[in-house]
């Protein structure tokens, strides 16, 4: 990960001091993390996902201790946040933390911790209770601060270039695997650190949402999803404009026109203090008198940060309400299964002063050749 120049250890530490406040709150006594993105938020460093054990034990009470494979260590950047304890290859991880978690009876988690690890450490520590991470970090990381914000500002910039210059391409002839790889080649070109996704879905393929780009060749009269993100600097990026190559049909250009309507209005409605499911309900009753409603098959959005889907979930059921530094996608999509597909998602940051939609690319149907 390459982290932003303003991410130094003072940040570091008060982010772990927010985290010790939560858990002097949830009567929690240690917080274990592993790899995910909880870390790089609480120490700067990325652990890759290797056999080799790499934890931070952050206590309650007590200095935060990152445990690191020797030849990790030169990786971990040096601003006393944490102190690092390397490990030789010879020596057991896991009797390294439990030290450091010795006498305490309630740990959190983190969610992406290996199952191997886990179990060990329940082992270990038997008379310890485990609860999920996610419960102590998710809330925090979901409120951005300004640096947070400018970070997922600038990568969303950085696809909506690609969005526009995609407008120029052509389509047609082309299979959608050539596209997806072409998408990635210009977030990467347009300073992304490396790409996440690139969903391109043509004609009844775009009624998979999550479709994998195929060797289906794109035809005049198709329309075209195409779904992509990347990460930058640490913070993620993710939109989804639509394609058509030709003009549209009528029921094309009707749906697509209900669609944009529905995200519009849906954008509108995240103000700070809206609760997030209504978001959700705003799009699906704009829908619904065009019986569109039942083609919306999942979430309106997701939040976005260090990881591509975060909190807050943006969906029906989730009645906590919005405040200022949230960061999620608002995304409508509608399927219909052997025909075509449509989404259109922009990133939004609520502010006290009204949502802030990060993306500014073109949202109407591009018609490409």
């Amino acid at each position: 990960m390459t982290l932003p120049a303003r991410a130094n250890g003072t940040v570091f530490t008060a982010r772990q001091d927010r985290v010790r406040d939560a858990l002097q709150l949830a009567g929690i006594d240690a917080v274990l993390l592993s790899v995910g993105a909880d870390l790089p938020y609480l120490t700067g460093y990325e652990a890759m996902p290797l056999e080799r054990l790499t934890m931070l034990v952050l206590p309650r009470d007590g200095e935060a201790v990152l445990v690191v494979p020797e030849l990790e260590a030169a990786r971990v950047p040096d601003h006393g946040a944490c102190t690092i304890v390397p490990w030789s290859e010879t020596a057991d991880p896991i009797g390294i933390v439990t030290g450091l978690a010795r006498g305490v009876t309630r740990l959190a988690i983190g969610d992406h911790t290996w199952t191997r690890f886990t179990l060990a450490l329940q082992s270990a520590l038997p008379h310890a209770v485990f609860s999920p991470a996610n419960s102590i970090t998710g809330p925090l990381r979901a409120v951005k601060d300004a640096d947070e914000i400018a970070a997922l500002r600038a990568a969303a910039h950085a696809v909506d270039a690609v969005a526009v210059e995609m407008r120029s391409r052509p389509f047609g002839g082309r299979t959608e695997a050539d596209v997806s790889r072409e998408l990635v080649d210009r977030m990467l070109e347009h300073g992304h650190q490396r790409a996440n996704f690139a969903i391109v879905g043509s004609g009844p393929n775009g009624a998979s949402p999550h479709h994998d780009a195929t060797d289906r060749v794109i035809r005049g009269g198709d329309v075209i999803v195409c779904d992509f993100g990347a990460t930058m600097h640490g913070y993620c990026s993710d939109t989804t404009r639509m394609f058509a190559v030709g003009e549209p049909s009528n029921e094309i250009a009707d749906t697509y026109a209900a669609l944009a309507d529905a995200q519009e209005l849906a954008v509108h409605a995240a103000t700070v203090g809206t609760p997030c499911e209504e978001v959700d309900a705003v799009a699906r009753r704009a829908l619904a008198p065009h019986g569109l409603a039942d083609a919306f098959i999942h979430r309106i959005g997701h939040g976005i940060g260090l990881e591509a889907h975060e909190d807050p979930y943006i969906v029906a059921g989730n009645s906590n309400a919005l405040v200022a530094g949230h960061a999620f996608s608002v995304e409508p999509g509608v399927y219909f299964p052997g025909r075509f597909g449509m989404r259109l998602e922009d990133i939004v940051v609520a502010t006290d002063a009204g949502p802030d939609r990060l993306n500014c690319s073109p949202r109407d149907l591009a018609v490409v050749g």
